[in-house]
């Protein structure tokens, strides 16, 4: 590239080069043979900011944003050696960005519901060319956490180009939360809060707390205390999915959370929900959405319980009996078992265990929905978990459906860390 360009210069392996050339856009600290100031100035380079990626050869291979503090050297931002990096350009990728979940997600709606678009990801990090940004829409507010340092400098940019973009289009969205409260501040140097933000003229609500409608089923969202930004939106279509296939059967929903899942089961006709999970608070909220959606006790229990103990349990018949078995549709939605590479081959024992118990209890004819959202949990492990599982339990599977995330969490090709969510619907034959 021979024009000279206003940016601090990083310059890279050949090995990284290759990595970026097939969609990667991270440049880690051992990939990274100097750092030289922009030539044009000689301006030093600052944590956060733009800067050009070239090999030694003066190949230019993108502009990203440079983390000092990170293993996670730089995060490619653009390809296009014509974009200026200035306002325009990051107003016309969040407009993009809006526009994505219009045309994957504006249509959509089941009848008589609310548009799927009221509750979804804006921005999703990487795979939106907004590297450690996420910003989730809970109707008329917006949830954000930013987890690098150059995101965190464009904060006051970002904030009310989107709240514009979103306005502009008709959409009534009036506040926005910050849950800066992650663990990846820590690798960036950043301090961890949380909070309302008041910039650009707005103010502060009285509460954290909303009831939100998502597949025109009422959900008690915390932005404050609830985990991630509140509530796990990229599971919306796979909840339909269980919906789809739960009239008028005995549901157990295996971490259940503020309870979706079996609530989708139940707007589906299930005869009733039997809600599991380990933590109290989320039993006392999944017992409240399903009071505020109109099911009462004659269609909706509850046990605190560890999952991994408690499915052994329910080969006592008089157990299952009692807990509301035989069960018909065994819904198992764990958290990560695993955060990294290193601790996959553990994973993989505990996703084979949890779905070896479920379908040792699902009769013939039963229906397991079962998934992982864990990035080093690839599709492929965690079929070979599930058919481990199958044979564990001496059963045969045929598969319904094979889901992934909403397409408002999209998967960005020659980025695996963006597809971090597989579902599976089986029946045991």
């Amino acid at each position: 590239m021979k024009q000279q360009r206003p940016f601090p210069r990083v310059v890279i392996t050949r090995k990284a080069a290759r990595s970026l050339a097939q969609g990667h856009p991270w440049v880690f600290e051992g990939e990274v043979l100097s750092e030289e100031p922009a030539p044009l100035d000689g301006r030093e380079m600052q944590n956060g900011d733009v800067v050009d990626v070239v090999e030694q050869n003066g190949t230019w291979q993108g502009a990203g944003l440079i983390s000092q503090n990170s293993k996670i050297r730089v995060r490619i931002v653009t390809r296009n050696a014509n974009d200026r990096m200035d306002e325009a350009f990051w107003r016309r990728k969040l407009a993009w960005s809006w526009q994505y979940r219009k045309a994957t997600m504006g249509n959509r709606a089941l009848p008589g519901a609310e548009p799927d678009t009221n509750c979804c990801r804006v921005l999703f990090s990487e795979a939106d060319g907004f590297p450690g940004l996420v910003v989730d829409r809970y109707e008329d507010v917006l949830v954000s956490q930013v987890g690098t340092v150059g995101m965190e400098r464009l904060r006051p940019l970002l904030y009310p180009a989107l709240l514009d973009v979103l306005q502009s289009d008709g959409q009534d969205v009036r506040a926005l939360y910050e849950r800066n409260d992650v663990p990846a501040r820590d690798h960036e140097g950043l301090p961890r809060y949380k909070g309302w933000w008041t910039g650009d003229g707005l103010t502060a609500p009285a509460s954290a707390r909303r009831v939100i409608r998502e597949n025109g089923i009422a959900l008690e969202v915390d932005f404050e205390n609830s985990q991630k930004t509140g509530f796990f939106l990229d599971q919306k279509y796979n909840r339909r999915a269980v919906r789809d296939l739960a009239d008028g059967k005995r549901v157990l929903d295996c971490f259940c959370h503020v309870g979706p899942f079996g609530l989708n089961a139940l707007a589906g006709g299930a005869e009733r929900v039997r809600f599991v999970d380990v933590s109290q608070t989320a039993l006392d909220l999944a017992r409240q959405n399903a009071q505020i959606n109109g099911y009462d006790e004659t269609l909706v229990s509850l046990t605190r319980a560890d999952v991994m103990e408690y499915l052994p349990t329910l080969r006592d018949g008089r157990r299952l009996r009692e807990e509301g078995g035989p069960f018909d549709l065994v819904i198992l939605d764990p958290p990560a078992f695993t955060k990294s590479r290193s601790t996959v081959r553990n994973a993989m024992r505990g996703y084979r265990e949890i779905n070896t118990q479920a379908l040792r209890i699902l009769p013939r004819g039963g229906y397991l929905a079962t998934c992982s959202c864990s990035q080093h949990m690839t599709r492929d492990l965690l079929a070979q978990a599930i058919a481990e599982a199958a044979h564990d339990a001496g059963v045969q599977l045929k598969q319904v459906e094979e889901r992934q995330q909403a397409p408002d969490h999209p998967i960005l090709w020659g980025f695996p860390e963006s597809h971090y969510l597989d579902f599976f619907v089986f029946q045991v034959v």
